[in-house]
């Protein structure tokens, strides 16, 4: 029944194209490759097609054969005297730039090359979605033959999910990484900790989340949820086999209201909105048990790469200039205010991470502390404060753009949706994302900027359905960011048809989507708990 579905449908969409002007120039694949030619003839893949690797490739082909079985029901063969064959070729680097991929159809072979691992698993994706897309004939697919040549434009394509507020589990994250991998996208930022609640296992430390761990947004007494270190390292294995990094987030000084409930002695206090809200900066203590925390994160995550935040301190620091021992180190550190005592926080931490060989990533309230260019990845997240992009970028750091107009997933996508943000009426549609226009930049100092990345906050996703309804299919558009050239991202209608393709499969994942074309498809998800929203007034 499902594959007389697919096949009515990719019929139905086959010939509106043929009445299109564009139809020659239509390929299935998002995100749109750089560039491609459709050839004459087509491949029949069936079970007696064989996958020929390399000893050194064959994750990457086991990974393509299980995805082609998972959703096609063909299982491919081994056999290397097979007449269909596809083929994975890793070739020198003089000969292809890094991550970028070549992918040659013939009617009995498919070739796909790279100079790594990572290229060539980017190509057996544009493969797969190629065949996920095409009808299922008598056991067999015949796929038109292409010859694509593709790179990114940006090494780091990422997501952020939020698990603080409202926690999801782990076949939700694996089913987001496996979208995310579908989309090639590559770094999965993973906002573990937060006031409502602290949601990975900290050996040394169990009470953050026996205890940091209950709650969530809107039920401050759910029980505790979180990940214990084993099920850290499931995932973080799950991610590396679709070559997916793994960014832990760990927040302070400020955001420690979860973390505080379990250890106070370690609390500076908050404010009447933000009970409990910091880190005391002025304990000995609290630095060598922030740095046993890093140590452990630093171990579950071999990515070198933890993101402290250092955002919205303010928010709760109303009692830090009371404290005594704050006072005794202000004076001993010749710190002129509370700006000077968060930058001296900042700076002990990130130097705690460069001793243990990871990199400092942090939000863009940092610009201006003066940590080590070589060793600190800047967020910018403030739309509204252009200049501390201009300040990020002129003090020589590394730059992720993350812009809350559009990159906030929190923030409603239509103006009839009710549920979520706007920003001075602005909303974050489908079409503002893939138009998105990066700042300019000084040419010298455009490798500066390492990617794109979209952010999920979740104090209005209280359930699966409103995750589903927030991230697909604008994900979709942020791998078109985060991957095409802006010179490639011209043709928002071509982008809408090959969306179409797509919603098929988000059908048959389950997924509880925005669908643009029947908007009553879906209805808009909303809050099914009473407690009434806060959100902060920056973030």
């Amino acid at each position: 029944m499902q594959d007389n579905i697919r096949l009515t449908f990719v019929f139905l969409l086959l010939l509106s194209l043929a009445f299109s002007t564009k139809a020659q120039e239509f390929i299935p694949i998002i995100p749109k490759p750089h560039t491609y030619q459709k050839q004459s003839g087509s491949f029949k893949l069936s079970k007696t097609t064989s996958v020929i690797n390399a000893p050194t490739n064959a994750k990457i082909a086991w990974y393509l054969k299980n995805e082609i079985l998972r959703h096609t029901g063909i299982a491919l063969s081994s056999n290397t005297q097979s007449t269909s064959t596809i083929t994975f070729s890793i070739v020198p680097e003089k000969k292809m730039t890094n991550y970028a991929y070549k992918l040659v159809m013939l009617d009995n072979k498919i070739n796909i090359e790279a100079a790594n691992d990572e290229g060539l698993f980017m190509g057996a994706i544009s493969l797969l979605q190629l065949i996920r897309q095409a009808p299922i004939v008598a056991n067999h697919i015949n796929l038109p033959n292409w010859n694509i040549a593709d790179k990114p434009q940006f090494v780091w394509r990422g997501f952020m999910l939020d698990e603080s507020r409202h926690f999801f589990g782990t076949e939700k994250v694996k089913q987001l990484l496996d979208w995310m991998a579908f989309y090639k996208l590559n770094r999965f930022h993973w906002h573990l900790t937060d006031e409502p609640g602290w949601r990975i296992e900290i050996k040394k430390y169990p009470l953050l989340t026996l205890v940091g761990g209950i709650g969530n947004f809107v039920e401050e007494n759910a029980p505790a949820k979180y990940y214990t270190q084993e099920q850290i390292k499931e995932i973080v294995a799950y991610a590396a086999e679709r070559f997916i990094t793994i960014i832990p987030e760990i927040d302070m000084p400020g955001h420690a209201t979860a973390a505080n409930r379990a250890y106070p002695q370690h609390s500076g206090g908050g404010s009447e909105k933000h009970p409990e809200f910091t880190f005391h900066p002025g304990k000995e203590s609290t630095y060598q048990y922030l740095s046993n925390i890093l140590r452990e994160v630093n171990t579950l995550f071999p990515s070198g790469l933890i993101h402290i935040g250092g955002d919205e301190v303010s928010f709760g620091n109303q009692l830090w200039n009371s404290l005594p021992e704050i006072k005794q180190l202000m004076q001993k550190e010749k710190l002129n205010d509370l700006k000077d005592l968060e930058r001296y926080f900042i700076k002990r931490m990130s130097d705690t991470l460069t001793s243990i060989n990871s990199k400092t990533l942090a939000w863009d309230e940092v610009v201006d502390f003066k940590l080590r260019k070589d060793s600190t990845i800047i967020f910018w997240w403030r739309h509204d404060k252009p200049e501390q992009l201009n300040g990020a970028i002129n003090n020589g750091y590394q730059v992720i753009i993350c812009p809350r107009l559009p990159f906030y997933y929190d923030f409603v996508q239509d103006s009839t949706h009710n549920y979520g943000r706007k920003w001075e009426g602005k909303f974050n549609s489908l079409s503002s994302i893939y138009n998105y226009n990066f700042p300019t930049i000084d040419s010298k100092k455009g490798n500066q900027i390492l990617g794109v990345q979209a952010n999920l906050w979740t104090e209005t996703v209280e359930n699966t359905s409103r995750l589903d309804y927030l991230v697909f299919p604008r994900i979709s558009a942020l791998a078109e960011v985060a991957w095409s050239s802006p010179s490639a991202r011209t043709d928002f209608d071509g982008f809408m048809q090959r969306l179409k393709y797509q919603l098929p499969l988000y059908d048959e994942a389950g997924l509880y989507y925005y669908n643009h074309f029947k908007p009553n498809h879906h209805p808009e998800p909303v809050k099914t708990k009473k407690k009434k929203l806060r959100f902060n007034t920056e973030n």
